[in-house]
């Protein structure tokens, strides 16, 4: 299996952690030779109810055995679509809120900066430095890490890019804006927050010269960070809001939302303005249900804020220079990004997973399930410091 993986398999980095594994269960993955990982990492923020969880799985379950794809979204009434989307608007001030389903929190991206354009009939987006959107030629154009994008150039055009939480900066913003997308909280960046109330400060100035605010709430959303949405942290909402990752408890999902009127010019003029073979597929659609449903009906909001806490007090040592981030979304950053390796690599062997971020070469990842116990954190962060120890 290994050496086919090599062979037969398109790789997305030169050198992954290549665990073969075996199945997965609660906060633990476990490999073909019997080892068990504790997961720090859910999928990167992806399985939000932890692996295998019984109410995902037998959604999933009853929903194959009922019906899988029958149609192009949007055009015939499927339960598990219109029951998401429902529980989805509900959690929105407001009655107005329609959802468009997606594939992934790229093609989210996609489609929120084409209705931006459609609604405001502008061209001009305005994206962050060191952000990170998706990996999709749009997606991309909005993603501000240059050495990322450079090889796939020329991308879309129309894109100019400010400092994320310069207040400065926002007189870019003008009438020729169509939207600003912004990362609720900056995560390829190393889980840099809002300061000074700059989210705010953006959506003022929008509404001043007509654009739009998307957010993309990719990571941040689902309860990751003690809100159902990472912007209900920072006194805002977004024109649009981007989702993904922990919405479909381990399946592969995401969604744009913004007001019925808005999202209603997406069916006409053109017809067929956004549409997709398998978006809203229903048996992904009824795990995020059940998924959302479950975050919603538990403790799951306030339980990631105290599990934060238990994850600062147990993670102290001197190499750790800072630990960022908001309820169970957090980067823990050492020295160097070559410490970081190194730690991340043993922990490995100690049966931690943790994982890099996309920009930030000095920080670990520490984005486990909600449903991480307490004892499991505290476990975690002992072999973290072990870890530490021993590549020091």
């Amino acid at each position: 299996m290994n050496e086919d993986f090599y062979t037969y398999q398109a790789q997305t980095s030169p050198h992954p952690l290549a665990i073969e594994i075996s199945h997965a269960k609660g906060s633990y993955i476990y490999d073909t030779k019997g080892k068990r990982y504790l997961d720090f990492v859910a999928g990167v923020s992806a399985n939000s109810l932890g692996h295998n969880h019984p109410k995902v799985s037998e959604a999933i379950k009853n929903q194959v055995d009922s019906y899988a794809h029958v149609m192009v979204y949007g055009e015939f009434i499927q339960q598990p679509q219109v029951a998401l989307c429902k529980i989805l608007a509900a959690t929105l001030p407001g009655t107005s809120a329609a959802v468009y389903i997606t594939n992934s929190g790229t093609e989210a991206t996609e489609g929120a900066l084409k209705l931006a354009k459609r609604v405001t009939e502008r061209s001009e987006i305005i994206a962050a430095k060191n952000s990170y959107h998706g990996n999709t030629q749009g997606a991309m154009s909005v993603s501000g890490v240059e050495r990322q994008n450079a090889a796939f150039r020329p991308l879309i055009p129309g894109i100019k890019f400010i400092a994320f939480n310069c207040a400065f900066c926002l007189q870019k913003i003008t009438k020729k804006t169509a939207a600003v997308i912004l990362e609720t909280i900056q995560g390829g960046a190393g889980f840099i927050e809002s300061q000074n109330d700059y989210l705010s400060k953006v959506k003022k100035r929008c509404k001043e010269v007509g654009a739009l605010l998307i957010l993309d709430e990719i990571q941040t959303g689902i309860g990751r960070t003690g809100t159902f949405w990472g912007f209900e942290n920072y006194n805002v909402v977004p024109d649009i809001i981007i989702t993904g990752k922990g919405l479909g408890g381990g399946m592969p999902i995401g969604a744009f939302i913004a007001s019925f009127e808005h999202m209603s010019l997406l069916k006409d003029n053109p017809k067929l303005g956004h549409i997709s073979t398998f978006a809203g597929h229903p048996v992904i659609a009824a795990a995020a249900l059940a998924t959302v449903t479950e975050i919603l009906e538990k403790n799951y909001l306030s339980e990631s804020l105290r599990k934060e806490k238990i994850i600062r007090k147990h993670l102290r040592h001197s190499a750790i220079r800072e630990i960022r981030g908001k309820g169970l979304m957090l980067t823990a950053l050492v020295e160097t990004p070559e410490l970081a390796a190194k730690i991340i690599l043993k922990c490995l062997e100690k049966g931690l997973i943790l994982f890099f971020l996309l920009f930030e070469g000095k920080a670990m990842r520490i984005t486990p399930p909600l449903t991480i116990s307490d004892t499991e954190l505290i476990e975690g962060c002992a072999l973290l410091l072990e870890a530490i120890e021993e590549v020091l």
